[in-house]
């Protein structure tokens, strides 16, 4: 586990077997903290980052596996615990490790994948679901606020990076 994100220990209590047909495992308190340091929920309270850690579950994959195809819809947002994946968006390969998150675009609207992800080695993910997060949106609308601040601020400076 990554000890600078404090996820040492996180997955104690998981399922020993690997793969992505196993089932997910629901999460400790301590993931909070995990999603404390993820950008798409900067500013969220705690009371916030534990509502939505409490609809997360996680899962490991082994190495090689596919995590989300593109093209094929989603349903969650991921966030690496522990491990490496590669992301494959046409002729780019972006590596993602313990911290590194994808799907936030999916988790909102639903539409397809933009991308691959694959497992470079096992891999332990969070997922948060998104049918119960849109559900928690409409509960807590100042998470929806926030989340759709650190979006604009993510699209703004990829055109900004765009133009140069």
């Amino acid at each position: 586990m990554d000890e600078r994100l404090g996820l040492a220990g996180l997955a104690a209590g998981q399922a020993s077997d690997v793969g992505p047909s196993h089932l997910p495992q629901k999460v400790s308190p301590g993931w909070v903290d995990v999603l404390a340091t993820v950008p798409l929920f900067a500013g969220l309270s705690r009371r916030h980052l534990t509502k939505i850690a409490g609809l997360a579950s996680s899962k490991r994959y082994a190495a090689g596996s596919t995590l989300v195809k593109s093209g094929v819809p989603g349903e969650s947002v991921f966030v690496i615990l522990d491990g490496r994946a590669i992301v494959r968006a046409g002729a780019r390969r972006i590596p993602l490790g313990a911290g590194d998150f994808f799907g936030e675009m999916s988790l909102l609207d639903g539409e397809p994948r933009s991308a691959t992800v694959a497992a470079q080695t096992e891999v332990l993910v969070m997922m948060i679901p998104r049918r119960k997060f849109l559900k928690l949106l409409e509960k807590e609308p100042r998470i929806a606020i926030a989340v759709m601040s650190t979006l604009s601020r993510r699209v703004r400076a990829l055109q900004a990076a765009a133009s140069l």
